[in-house]
């Protein structure tokens, strides 16, 4: 499917240091198009973990019929904002209130992009996103954190890729750095979500739980529940986050492939009630997958 894709569209939100710039990426036919949500990660390239991050994904879910919204975070390093700027570094609050104020304004992003107007489905929205971006998804599917709940009731299913887990186990640096990552609880985190997580991604930098780490939003949550593992896989999931990026530890068109599939299969699943996750994840080699109905 022929897909285009319009940035920046911007919007301007009260108190916010600068405003809420994303990217549309949507497909040129079609109509009561779902939506996908999509917050990127941080890592240490300039452009990556901005609305310019992800087109693996976000060109991929357009292609398949649904509409991408990608924003930049206050946590982006396009950004560069002050050390001081309250909720730096990672301004994970922020984060997830920049997407439930995309959901608020989505009839302003319509008049803003003319080739959708009236073509978005606001009752069929998914959240997904990667590491940091995995966290700011959990938020929004109802996890807790510092007994903060930010949970976004019209979103309807997450997609959580190689997100943090357990406040247990973390680094130094990560405790004396990111508190907030030291009391996530995820007992009400009730919305439908599919956790993809690599079985090589120990993510030492941040936890001494090893790859596992990574499917504790599954395990720890509520059902209904999906986790999708994928062997060999690290950090990168074999290069969501970019083409070709050199931050992707462990480069594979084929992983990336079967992310692609599989996302799309659980999001068409949910969001439209069909059965192409069940069917999709009996097909293939190279992952292994949970359900907890």
């Amino acid at each position: 499917m022929t897909v285009f894709t319009v940035s920046p569209v911007v919007l301007e939100i009260p108190g916010r240091p600068v405003d809420l710039q994303l990217k549309v990426s949507a497909p040129t036919e079609g109509s009561e198009l779902p939506i996908i949500l999509l917050s990127h990660g941080q890592g240490y390239s300039n452009h990556l973990s901005s609305l310019n991050g992800y087109a693996p994904l976000a060109n991929h879910w357009a292609e398949q019929g649904f509409v991408v919204l990608q924003p930049t975070h206050l946590s982006s390093r396009t950004l560069n904002l002050p050390a001081d700027t309250p909720g730096a570094p990672m301004f994970w609050k922020q984060r997830a209130e920049d997407m439930s104020a995309i959901i608020d304004r989505l009839d302003e992003i319509e008049k803003a992009v003319p080739q959708l107007q009236g073509r978005l489905d606001h009752t069929k929205i998914a959240v997904a996103g990667h590491s940091m971006g995995g966290h700011t998804a959990s938020l929004l599917l109802g996890m807790t954190t510092e007994g903060v709940s930010l949970k976004d009731e019209r979103i309807k299913a997450g997609v959580l890729l190689g997100s943090t887990g357990r406040g247990e186990g973390l680094t130094d640096a990560v405790k004396g750095s990111y508190a907030f990552m030291l009391t996530p609880d995820f007992s009400d985190m009730t919305t439908p979500a599919l956790v993809v997580a690599g079985d090589k991604d120990g993510s030492e930098h941040l936890t001494v739980n090893g790859p596992e780490w990574h499917t504790d939003p599954f395990h720890l949550s509520p059902s209904p529940k999906d986790l999708l593992v994928l062997e060999g896989g690290e950090h990168g999931l074999g290069g969501v986050s970019g083409y070709d990026v050199a931050e992707t530890t462990d480069e594979n068109p084929e992983r990336v492939a079967t992310v692609q599939r599989l996302t799309t299969a659980y999001l068409r699943s949910q969001l439209h009630g069909t059965a192409d996750w069940q069917q999709e994840a009996l097909v293939g080699v190279g992952f292994r997958v949970d359900s907890r109905p």
